[in-house]
């Protein structure tokens, strides 16, 4: 009778436990859904992209034909991850997708290169637009401090990271808000070009097609930059577990939200061209400046104004979407605990934000905004191109696994090759950059087998690392002031 007693108390024991187990709510419906793609994806990238993408392809024609190309490229990439997100309900994105289908090794390593140098960088690209564009306006003609610029830049983090550590409807609130007012500032841009199309100012579109300028050996790092300024549209599918109804709203929000940008971001840069030369385009670094100047003189101190906040609404998301993934990871043992922790009234990974910003701050003190995009470039895109393929995989050795939304296999392969055959050409294109971020990647693989995989060395080695999985924010902080140092 005691033993019957005894077990009942541990069953009601058991069902209190799980009923007290703190949860991410799902508080994201569709047009936050929607709202946190396109503010994540608009960001920096168009204002800052269109040199980059312009001075490695070397015409008109060709530069558009890649703005066109990298929008359906990040279409078929956002209708892969659709299917997995909607296959594997779990949040952390890139991370959950490789581990279900590709095992812990991979999974792993976008963990630590996330946490190393993706996130860090791409958060200061960002930020230091931020800067930028708060700062340069009150010190024309001369040239803004750096210093001030980049303290302008802390400030926009921090105020981010504080969003998103005290709660989760206040950033997607903060989202929604600064979508419209990015998309108001795009549309700005977009009316007077077409007016000027319209009238017949075509002389920039003239010989669009100048081949003699093109090398193909440049032309992954317009890919690079192209789908920098697309980049983003992954983001939803590490806040799976806070989306309501995922199999209907994460299908329907990334293609509403990819069409949405991809034609609005083609038609900035018809506008850009129709108001400048490529030569003029060239010498800009603040293109969305430039372009005020000449098409809306009455309205050129609002430009940056609206380009600032278009940047905080891409920290925002950024911020909102990676720890989550970071969260997923401690939570299935291959990153410290400390990181699955969640605030008990707020429910937003507090621990995950917190630790990302230091490293991030860091990354902006030292980072340079195009030698930037394409380290982090080469990483990014080639564990996306791991993730589908995963999926791929996944479809021929379980068919039988549950799929509410399935992308066509032609998409599916398409975008794989593409993505592989991008990233490979690039380590002939940028071999110092991308092969930095190659090397920093592959740098995980000793850190996983001594602190992850302990459990497979010999047992005198594993009692000397057992102490190492609790080390491991030290060791990445390490990592990370190495690159600090690298960059100085």
């Amino acid at each position: 009778m005691d033993g019957m007693q005894t077990k009942k108390e541990e069953d009601d024991k058991k069902e209190r436990t799980g009923e007290e187990v703190v949860h991410l709510r799902r508080e994201i419906g569709l047009l936050p859904a929607v709202s946190f793609i396109i503010g994540t994806v608009v960001g920096s990238g168009i204002f800052i992209a269109p040199k980059g993408v312009l001075m490695n392809s070397g015409s008109v024609g060709l530069s558009l034909l890649v703005w066109a190309l990298c929008g359906v490229l990040s279409l078929f990439g956002a209708l892969c991850y659709a299917e997995l997100g909607t296959s594997f309900t779990k949040s952390g994105g890139h991370y959950t997708y490789l581990l279900e289908t590709l095992g812990p090794l991979p999974a792993f390593l976008r963990l630590w290169a996330e946490f190393l140098f993706i996130r860090p960088a791409v958060a200061s690209y960002v930020s230091l637009a931020f800067g930028r564009y708060v700062v340069e306006p009150f010190f024309i003609p001369c040239a803004a401090p750096m210093v001030l610029i980049k303290l302008v830049s802390i400030l926009g983090v921090t105020f981010v990271v504080a969003v998103n550590c005290w709660s989760v409807t206040m950033a997607s609130r903060t989202q929604v808000t600064l979508t419209f007012i990015k998309m108001f500032a795009l549309v700005l841009i977009v009316i007077p070009g077409v007016i000027a199309l319209a009238k017949g100012q075509t002389e920039n579109f003239q010989n669009g097609f100048e081949v003699d300028s093109l090398t193909l050996d440049r032309l992954p790092l317009a890919f690079y930059n192209g789908l920098y300024a697309y980049g983003g549209w992954f983001y939803l599918n590490f806040v799976t577990e806070e989306v309501i109804n995922p199999n209907r709203n994460i299908p329907l929000a990334i293609f509403c939200s990819m069409v949405t940008v991809t034609v609005f971001y083609v038609l900035v840069n018809v506008a850009y061209y129709t108001m400048m030369t490529p030569a003029e385009l060239l010498l800009s670094d603040a293109v969305a400046v430039t372009f005020a100047n000449r098409a809306l003189q009455g309205l050129a101190s609002v430009i940056p104004i609206l380009v600032a906040l278009s940047c905080l609404g891409a920290l925002n998301g950024g911020f909102f979407g990676a720890p989550r993934m970071l969260f997923v990871g401690a939570r299935e043992g291959h990153w410290p605990p400390i990181f699955s922790m969640i605030h008990i009234r707020r429910h937003t990974p507090l621990p995950a934000v917190l630790l990302l910003y230091p490293l991030v701050v860091l990354m902006l003190i030292t980072g340079e905004i195009y030698q930037l995009i394409n380290f982090v470039s080469f990483a990014r895109w080639f564990f996306i191109a791991l993730a589908t393929l995963g999926m791929l995989i996944h479809r021929y050795r379980f068919p039988l696994h549950p799929r509410p939304f399935k992308v066509p296999l032609a998409i599916a392969v398409t975008f794989t090759v593409v993505c592989f055959f991008i990233v490979g050409l690039s380590l002939y294109s940028d071999p110092w950059n991308t092969g930095r971020s190659c090397a920093l990647t592959l740098t995980g693989v000793p850190v996983y087998y001594v602190i992850v995989y302990r459990y497979r060395l010999p047992h005198r080695w594993r009692r000397i690392f057992s102490k190492s999985h609790q080390d491991l924010p030290a060791l990445v902080m390490l990592f990370e002031l190495l690159i600090f140092f690298f960059y100085c």
